[in-house]
């Protein structure tokens, strides 16, 4: 699923040379025909997907977070089916309005508060900012103030909790269920919409993909940037905000639940929403640079982006704090200090990475990298219109250690997520596996793309900087 950021193994400077030939198509980007294991992997997805998630929250709702209760029950015929249909929580005016109103207010931060963060915060990169090519060679401009949003957000909630009163810190956690149901129509609304417009109004007629197949078309998208107006871009608001934006106050929620049941707010608690609030942190103060990743760069939007930002990453991505509700734990001053560092050091690796490819970008290769001149591998690839573009891969500092080691420290941060909640059941493990099984497929996604749009210039990047995301492993 979508919304995880991920930087991918291209950059771009925007020096072009027209091509005596004009390209017919551009082999980068979503895929023009549609094999039959891709179409399986699609009608999976679409069948079990809203069907994981359902069956994750249930569990815990229900079956106190056990993943083989429920199924225990349905095999010996303790239960059925429609048991434990009837028990789950039904849509209520209440969890719509909160749905209505969190969605209004996001897309009202979003559109109509222009950012100014990056004038008062030294280093931050907000405003109106430049996206990559896009395969027809258009540039799109965009509104960077995805971390003025989080702020005002959360000044507010902070602000209802300790002064004003005006609903409880719980609020997200006791409507968990109906607002699951709200996520869902969102993103099956927005995902058909999307579906509909890149038919009949697409923004870019030259950035839409059509393979014939409903199916693949309605999950990977057809419109590359689906847009209302000038500013509103599907792509960065729904992977961006409101997803990403409730991912902290979730687990905020999370906590409040957990001192009220108990009187306490556990240590375990405490690092997955420190970690976490790290990450989410992270990813706006970086959002700038989040417009150069696989989601942007290459995915276009359906129900896999559409779908998933609204409903798998908040759902299924805060499951370690729902996990804490059902099961407080208190760990030891060792193991605290144990995840802790793991989670910090897989940052550091994270963010350091990704640094040396944005520097490395911004400066065209001048710049020193781990104290040297960075080596890189220049290649070539056309849009849409015939335009050839150059870009530099580089092959020095962790880029030289392995082609997606950015990667690596993102797991290692999932699985401190995850070992913040002891070993008593799998279910809060569900992150680092989902993760490891995304990254894995990103990683050999990202590579058959480049070498789409690379040809032989992307065989000779390998050949330099051989090992996906484990140095001398993998």
């Amino acid at each position: 699923m979508p919304a995880h950021r991920e930087k991918n193994s291209e950059e771009r400077n925007h020096k072009n040379i027209q091509n005596d030939t004009q390209a017919s198509q551009v082999q980068w980007g979503r895929a023009w025909e549609v094999d039959w294991f891709s179409l399986a992997s699609i009608l999976f997805l679409l069948m079990f997907a809203p069907l994981i998630v359902y069956y994750f929250i249930m569990s815990c709702d229900q079956y106190q977070c056990s993943l083989t209760d429920p199924l225990i029950d349905l095999l010996m015929g303790n239960k059925h089916l429609s048991d434990i249909w009837n028990k789950t929580p039904t849509l209520t005016y209440t969890a719509a309005g909160i749905y209505i109103i969190w969605v209004a207010f996001q897309v009202i931060l979003y559109m109509f508060v222009p950012d100014f963060c990056h004038k008062f915060l030294p280093g931050y990169v907000g405003g109106v900012q430049e996206g990559a090519v896009t395969p027809a060679g258009v540039v799109n401009k965009y509104e960077i103030n995805g971390l003025q949003a989080w702020i005002i957000t959360h000044v507010l909630w902070f602000a209802n909790a300790y002064y004003f009163h005006w609903f409880s810190p719980t609020i997200i956690f006791d409507n968990w269920i109906p607002l699951l149901w709200c996520a869902n129509i969102l993103g099956y609304v927005v995902s058909t919409f999307a579906m509909i417009k890149g038919y009949f109004f697409p923004t870019n007629a030259k950035d839409c993909k059509f393979t014939g197949n409903f199916f693949y078309d309605y999950m990977m998208g057809i419109e590359f940037n689906p847009r209302i107006g000038k500013w509103f871009d599907f792509k960065l608001f729904f992977n961006g905000r409101p997803g990403i934006v409730a991912w902290t106050l979730i687990n905020l929620s999370y906590a409040a639940k957990q001192q009220e049941l108990y009187g306490q707010v556990t240590n375990s608690m405490i690092l997955v929403n420190v970690l976490q609030g790290i990450y989410v942190l992270d990813f706006f103060w970086n959002e700038a640079w989040y417009l150069k990743t696989i989601d942007i760069c290459h995915d276009h939007f359906g129900w896999y982006l559409g779908w998933g930002d609204c409903v798998w990453l908040p759902y299924l991505y805060t499951l370690q704090g729902l996990y804490l509700v059902y099961h407080p734990v208190q760990l030891s001053t060792a193991s605290a200090i144990g995840v802790l560092m793991l989670g910090l050091i897989g940052y550091y690796v994270f963010r350091t990475t990704n640094h040396q490819k944005d520097l490395f970008r911004r400066t065209n290769g001048n710049c020193r990298i781990w104290g040297k001149k960075p080596e890189y591998i220049e290649c070539s690839y056309m849009s849409v219109d015939g335009t050839k573009y150059y870009s530099k891969l580089m092959t020095s500092g962790f880029w030289g250690w392995a082609r997606h080691f950015n990667y690596t420290g993102d797991l290692m941060g999932s699985l401190a997520y995850c070992l913040a909640c002891g070993f008593e059941h799998i279910l809060p493990y569900f992150y680092i596996i989902y993760m490891t099984i995304l990254l894995t497929h990103r990683c050999i996604r990202d590579e058959h793309r480049c070498f789409s749009k690379y040809g032989k210039d992307w065989k000779l990047y390998t050949a330099a900087v051989p090992y996906r995301l484990i140095p001398g492993v993998f």
